[in-house]
């Protein structure tokens, strides 16, 4: 059979491991979109970085085959959603935040199917998410733009997302269920009573209670 292919790395590190506006915008990116390292964040820089080498040889090479290479990587990033200018000086435009809004995970918490963007990559490694009919586990799969409404959740037996549906209808249910004079003391309070009562001491709250008790 040969021996295996070596696996190579798809991502190239930071040149200098301590540099601190670096390390700042990285730890931001980390944040925003869930990721799970900066490993993510480096093979996120690196693809760009191919797409727009490429762009760059093209933009200095003539002809048929290079107008053809051209098309196809237009038509590719288009494809993916990534590409907004159809131009190769818009390839050349492209930053880390135009690849990592197209990742599964950020795609499932902007359409409104998860809570926080980490509950969304909770969901896609969970196997919660498909696109289509197919089961999509991985948070950093490419969606191509045309599949964005296909995406949904399944749900399965005991699982989280069932879980979550149950205690939102239990608390809607509880809600509609209480009382016209309940809901109408509650919101009938003035701003003054609220703070009021907001800045007591828990002894004198509890002096009021006994004070009220006794009264009746």
């Amino acid at each position: 059979m040969g021996d295996p292919r070596k696996q190579r790395k798809k991502y190239t590190g930071p040149s200098h491991p301590w540099e601190g506006e670096r390390i700042q915008k990285e730890n931001e990116l980390v944040r925003k979109y869930g990721l799970k390292n900066k490993k993510e964040v480096w093979r996120a820089k690196s693809t760009v970085g191919r797409f727009r080498q490429q762009a760059r040889d093209l933009l200095g090479t003539a002809g048929g085959e290079a107008e053809t290479e051209a098309k196809e990587l237009l038509n590719k990033l288009t494809h993916l959603g990534i590409l907004n200018n159809y131009s190769l000086e818009g390839v050349l435009a492209l930053t880390i935040e135009d690849l990592l809004d197209r990742r599964l995970q950020t795609v499932v918490y902007k359409k409104g199917l998860a809570n926080t963007i980490a509950q969304a990559r909770q969901f896609t490694t969970h196997r919660h998410v498909a696109l289509g009919n197919n089961v999509v586990d991985v948070p950093g799969y490419i969606v191509p733009r045309d599949k964005d409404e296909r995406i949904q959740l399944i749900g399965i037996p005991n699982s989280i997302i069932e879980k979550q549906e149950k205690k939102q209808k239990e608390e809607v249910i509880g809600e509609a269920g209480k009382k016209p004079e309940e809901v109408k003391e509650k919101a009938g309070k003035k701003p003054e009573e609220v703070k009021e009562k907001a800045g007591k001491k828990p002894e004198e709250v509890k002096e009021t209670k006994k004070d009220e008790q006794e009264g009746n």
